[in-house]
């Protein structure tokens, strides 16, 4: 892990603290200058697509192309993210995208580009970003102390939104002053200083006691650790929906400016502008109103303000009040997805920073995309207009969610910090394929406490399924009502121990709990034992055991815990 310097503490409240450390500031100012040149070539593909063919949905599908590698392959990219060095990681990205920026600039200067060519590399420059971003997001927190943890995310944002500031109203002056090849080039070359800071990080890792973990298994411990991680699962379903609603305006900003306000790619860039200088304005802000009114409250009257904002947008044909309309509109919307990012990046331990972070791009970025593809369509028989008032009175009403998915509080971004366990105690020859292990936790509990003994078990059940463990159970002896044996697998040995060291303090304290309900005079009794399937056991001492040689080395330890 990346070394922080020590400096003195920062203030709570103050945006500009992260940039304190040097690490930090210098992989922020190389990434406005990528965030610029992606939002100049978004203004440079979208009005080239208008030059090309009149269609509303295919307009729509430039949107879509560019944001559909995160959905598609985010929760890959955060499990390589976890399982590698991230500034790599990053690198690979950064290189797919300008191999692709390159290549699509050259294709237009050669007048060889077509629509379909067109959305081919604008979703080839959305995989190498797809890529990129849940490491580069994931190792936010190895360049600044946990403290500054919500500042930084917020001005990550704000990196982006000052580059949708400019960005969009430079893109459309580069666009209709030397066409869209030139916008194409001045985003291949916006990728190089980033690539050079990440070349010359020289980011410390901390060598894991445990190999890492293949892809596919990674995978699979990403999408578990979500989907019984409540809280997450909640920003996640939020943040998609938000997505899908909100996604309307960007995607049909180029026909906005087109058809309802009769301009041209300059008036296009000067309201993606007008939406980004809101952006900023919100990302400002959102420690402030995080700390005033809470997730939930201002997750809702973003989500009113927004609906009131599209509406004005979907009903004005002046120009200014359309800008303005898109200054509130962008400020909201930021608002929002910043809450939505802080609250998963306070939630996820460190083991699945990535591909928690990686869960959240792919709900935000599919939302845009698969509301873009939507709004396209309904754009196609109803109109601009009509299709933006729709979206507004829907995002309007979408508050209503709050009652049954309410956001949850956030968590102590100091929580995952902890010590390892010591290995457990064996005496067998383990691989490590070696399983399913089987572990079995016998407690004995009060008669009077056994309801509330089991209502902590449920939470220990969670605990346990989002760290690795699956067929997990309680059961009580019918013949001595105060014994409990809690049960749980592990498909390997391997898996095992890094099931018991993924815990974070507070799952640790929660499980001590558990313990804590334990009476009489011997400790709670822990079994670990290795599944036995018919066919796993050699019948004969002579046959040869092929995984001899792959035997784990394991301290003895009678002391360790589960």
């Amino acid at each position: 892990m990346n070394k922080i310097p020590d400096i003195q503490p920062i203030a709570s409240d103050s945006i500009t603290a992260p940039l304190r450390f040097p690490i930090f500031r210098r992989i922020w100012f190389a990434g406005l200058l990528t965030n610029l040149g992606l939002l100049i070539q978004g203004v440079g593909a979208a009005w080239a697509m208008t030059l090309m063919t009149s269609s509303p949905d295919m307009v729509a599908l430039v949107q879509t192309a560019a944001m559909m590698p995160t959905m598609l392959i985010s929760i890959a990219a955060g499990a390589i993210a976890d399982m590698h060095d991230r500034r790599i990681v990053a690198l690979v990205g950064l290189s797919i995208a300008l191999a692709s920026a390159v290549t699509l600039s050259l294709l237009a200067h050669f007048g060889l580009i077509s629509p379909y060519i067109l959305l081919a590399f604008s979703f080839l420059i959305g995989t190498g970003m797809a890529l990129f971003q849940p490491a580069w997001q994931a190792s936010v927190n190895e360049q600044v102390p946990p403290e500054a943890l919500p500042q930084a995310v917020a001005l990550n944002g704000i990196s982006f939104n000052i580059a949708r500031s400019f960005g969009p109203a430079i893109g459309g002056v580069i666009v209709a002053a030397a066409g869209a090849v030139a916008a194409f080039v001045c985003n291949a070359l916006f990728y190089i200083p980033l690539i050079i800071v990440l070349l010359l990080w020289r980011r410390e890792v901390e060598p894991s006691r445990l190999p890492p973990e293949r892809l596919t298994r990674a995978i699979v411990s990403g999408v578990r650790y979500v989907i019984h991680s409540p809280n997450v699962r909640i920003v996640l379903t939020r943040t998609l929906l938000f997505g899908v609603i909100g996604g309307s305006v960007s995607a049909l900003m180029p026909l906005l400016a087109r058809d309802l306000l009769h301009g041209d790619a300059r008036l296009y860039g000067i309201m993606l502008g007008a939406f980004g200088v809101g952006a900023v304005v919100g990302a400002l802000n959102v420690a402030t109103v995080r700390r005033r009114f809470g997730s939930e409250l201002a997750v809702r009257a973003s989500s009113v303000i927004m609906g009131l904002a599209v509406v004005v947008i979907a009903i004005s044909r002046s120009p200014v009040l359309t800008a303005a309309a898109l200054v509130v509109a962008g400020a909201v919307w930021m608002l929002a997805i910043a809450l939505f990012n802080i609250g998963v990046q306070l939630s996820a331990p460190r083991w699945v920073a990535g591909r928690a972070l990686a869960a959240f791009q792919a709900a935000i970025a599919g939302g845009i995309a698969v509301g873009s593809w939507g709004w396209g369509h309904v754009a196609n028989g109803v109109g601009v207009g009509d299709t933006l008032l729709i979206s507004g009175i829907a995002m309007l009403v979408s508050p209503l969610i709050g009652f049954w998915l309410a956001m949850p509080p956030a968590g102590d971004p100091t929580d995952t910090a902890i010590e390892a366990l010591a290995d457990p105690e064996v005496h067998m020859p383990l691989t490590a394929r070696s399983g399913p292990i089987v572990i079995e936790i016998v407690y004995r509990i009060d008669l009077k406490r056994a309801r509330e003994f089991y209502g902590v078990m449920q939470q220990v059940q969670l605990s346990r399924q989002r760290n690795g463990a699956y067929g997990w159970s309680i059961a009580r002896d019918i013949a001595d009502p105060e014994v409990w044996t809690e049960r749980y697998h592990c498909p390997t040995w391997l898996d095992y121990l890094r099931q018991r060291n993924r815990p974070t303090q507070a799952e640790r304290t929660l499980t001590q709990s558990a313990a804590e309900f334990h009476i009489g005079p011997e400790p709670v009794q822990v079994r670990r034992m290795l599944e036995r399937p018919f066919g796993s056991v050699r019948w004969k001492d002579e046959t040869p055991d092929r995984a001899a040689k792959d035997v784990l080395r394991i301290p003895v330890d009678p002391t360790s815990g589960t």
